[in-house]
């Protein structure tokens, strides 16, 4: 049995293997240019950000219906429980689904489908969190907001996501007022492609609870000192980081460092259809690349518990950190 993890930093969008994107286009009359899944598997090679999210957003066409989002979360909670997470929290683009005439109540009711059953049929506890894509407008952003009010109860909190450079976390500091107001959590994209300064408008003005990546915090002592202190998880994506040309190699990723530092790190797959791999395999890459003992690594496990919403469910954190002090290397 696997590590007991929970991840916190996934695109379910992220997870459409090249085998489903085939099926749900059938299915739905969608045309792929490619010849079939291995010429698609070769896509999979991105120089930055945004080659990747060129891809991303155009083999999202496949998803039409309900049951695409549904067959989409259940597939990736399948691979996900294979691989020890017990909790996920799902991130998802409304945007990108309603520009191309999907509606949000399509979008959420068929990713809860699966989340309502993902307990009974994977042993996986679910949140999930809605991203407002930063590099569209703030008012698109509100809109969304508004649009999503009939299913806040099937959401637990906000994220911001997309491309990043050029699109600071000021841009969307009334969008995260009014989700504060409607009790929601807050999470960022921060520190990934861009400055630190990124990840301190996240936290000042958009007063978010956990930094998603925050890869370029190192850049700035003094920020690192305040991570610290205010214990503000970060969730690192490590295989992420080196397809998309943030590190060169997966030897130089600086998470051992970031540990050392005394920051509150997760390790996460970000997009795994994409970046080669899931959370498991995430954590054998990055355990083998940096050496990290046995201790890092269940204190990597140990914070992605601490760091997750559960907050109305202790019982369940306190149970799942259980697992990961009891957990034995030598059965593996």
């Amino acid at each position: 049995m696997p590590l007991p993890k929970a991840e916190l930093h996934l695109h379910i969008e992220g997870t459409l293997e090249p085998e489903l994107a085939f099926a749900l286009a059938a299915r739905n009359g969608v045309t792929l240019p490619y010849a079939g899944t291995e010429d698609l598997r070769k896509a999979y090679l991105f120089d930055d950000l945004q080659s990747f999210l060129d891809l991303y957003y155009e083999l999202m066409a496949v998803l039409r219906t309900a049951e695409d989002f549904t067959e989409l979360a259940d597939a990736y909670l399948a691979r996900a429980a294979a691989q020890g997470v017990r909790h996920a929290e799902i991130f998802f683009d409304p945007q990108a689904h309603t520009a191309r005439g999907v509606g949000i109540g399509t979008v959420v009711e068929g990713l809860a489908t699966a989340l309502d059953g993902a307990e009974e049929r994977h042993g996986v506890s679910t949140r999930l969190i809605m991203c407002f894509l930063r590099d569209e407008s703030a008012e698109s952003a509100m809109a969304t907001l508004e649009a999503a009010k009939p299913y806040l109860h099937r959401i637990t909190g906000v994220g911001l996501d997309s491309a990043e450079v050029g699109h600071p976390p000021s841009k969307f500091r009334e969008v995260y007022a009014a989700a504060e107001a409607l009790g929601l959590r807050k999470v960022a994209h921060a520190g990934e492609e861009g400055p630190p300064a990124y990840i301190r408008e996240a936290l000042d003005l958009l007063g978010v609870e956990r930094v998603d990546h925050g890869l370029r915090a190192m850049e700035d002592p003094g920020l690192v000192e305040r991570l610290v202190r205010e214990r503000v998880p970060l969730t690192l994506c490590p295989l992420s980081n080196v397809r998309l040309r943030a590190i060169d190699v997966l030897e130089d990723h600086p998470l051992a460092a970031m540990m050392a530092a005394g920051l509150k790190v997760t390790v996460n797959s970000d997009d795994p259809a994409y970046f080669g791999g899931y959370v498991g395999d995430t954590f054998a890459a990055v355990r083998g690349a940096l050496d990290l003992s046995r201790d890092q690594l269940r204190t990597l496990a140990r914070n992605s518990f601490e760091a997750s919403f559960l907050e109305d469910d202790e019982a369940r954190r306190q149970r799942y950190l259980a697992e990961v002090e009891a957990y034995d290397f030598d059965a593996e």
